[in-house]
């Protein structure tokens, strides 16, 4: 276990896509699901403790010299890649006026 929490946040992040797709396709026997939900829950925690720590050290950082918060202005070309982010699943809506199949 204590390899795993060496492990990095991007990695652990790569691990918890892969158990919800897995998870996902519903083709696993229940023990098997149950392992991999656990696996998840753990590594959700860990992912959100990584980044409740990197945003108490941003935090930190972001403070004047007398110590009181500062905001400073984010560019666009500060920002990563697009291409980067991770893809966003999206849902299909459909009016209320029009007839759905479902």
């Amino acid at each position: 276990m204590a390899a795993e929490k060496q492990k990095t946040f991007e990695a652990n992040l790569q691990e918890l896509e892969r158990i919800v797709r897995n998870l996902e396709n519903g083709d696993l026997a229940l023990e098997e699901s149950l392992k991999l939900f656990e696996d998840g829950v753990r590594l959700a925690r860990e992912c959100q403790e990584r980044l409740n720590r990197a945003e108490r050290r941003i935090e930190m950082l972001m403070r004047d010299g007398d110590g009181n918060p500062t905001l400073e202005t984010i560019r666009a070309e500060d920002l990563r890649n697009e291409a980067s982010e991770p893809k966003v699943k999206r849902r299909i809506v459909f009016d209320t006026d029009d007839e759905s199949p479902f």
